[in-house]
């Protein structure tokens, strides 16, 4: 979380539980990658409290090891994992076909991402009560659009309401984390994205009640 390592902490424990709850909730292995999502927040929240504990301890910035391990999330799993998720629960049609180019998309700008990632590592410092992650790359206007059309677009193209529900709310914090500090976006949104991915969640119990509404009874 971009505001203290506590916050981080809180957040990732949280998160990994929603996470377990929303897989408990599933009934194929299809939704695994989907349902997966809150829990992988948990993994990257965690990796950013360690971020603070490290800055706290006396450094200034931090460079390689950890910040490579949140940016690895931040910038290479996210935009190759999110539109593979949501393709997996989409029946064959338009929208699957859809969904699947904005996952070429995103194993472009992922790829793109994790060369940068190696050849000019993340620097990472504290700017006030939140963590910059100093990533030129990620700046170029291509690059932000091919971000956001694989972790959100891909979303939004979903038939189910929920899941286009956490497109669009992931949308909007991108540009409300731009809006309130553009040099402290990538942890900023994050952050919201992961507390978004609560969603994920209700999406599964939702699909849950309306199985068993479904379900024939016994006379």
């Amino acid at each position: 979380m971009c505001f203290s390592a506590p916050a981080s902490f809180i957040a990732a424990t949280v998160l990994t539980g929603v996470g377990i709850a929303a897989l408990r909730l599933t009934s194929h292995r299809s939704e695994w990658p989907f349902a997966a999502i809150p829990l992988l927040f948990g993994l990257q929240q965690g990796l950013e409290g360690v971020i603070w504990l490290v800055l706290g301890a006396g450094g200034t910035t931090i460079e390689g090891g950890w910040s490579m391990g949140y940016s690895l999330f931040s910038h290479v799993l996210w935009p190759i994992f999110v539109p593979l998720a949501v393709g997996l629960l989409e029946p064959y049609g338009w929208r699957q076909r859809a969904i699947w180019g904005t996952q070429m998309v995103g194993l472009a700008v992922g790829g793109y991402l994790l060369y940068n990632l190696i050849r000019f590592p993340i620097v990472v410092h504290v700017l006030g009560q939140h963590l910059v992650y100093d990533s030129p790359h990620f700046y170029i206007a291509p690059v932000m659009s091919g971000y956001l059309i694989a972790t959100c677009a891909s979303s939004l193209l979903s038939s189910h309401h929920m899941i286009r529900w956490f497109g669009a709310a992931s949308l909007g914090t991108f540009f409300l984390a731009y809006a309130i500090h553009a040099a402290t976006l990538i942890s900023m949104w994050c952050f919201f994205a992961a507390i978004l991915s609560v969603i994920v969640y209700l999406h599964f119990r939702g699909a849950r009640r309306t199985l068993r509404t479904d379900s024939p009874t016994l006379p």
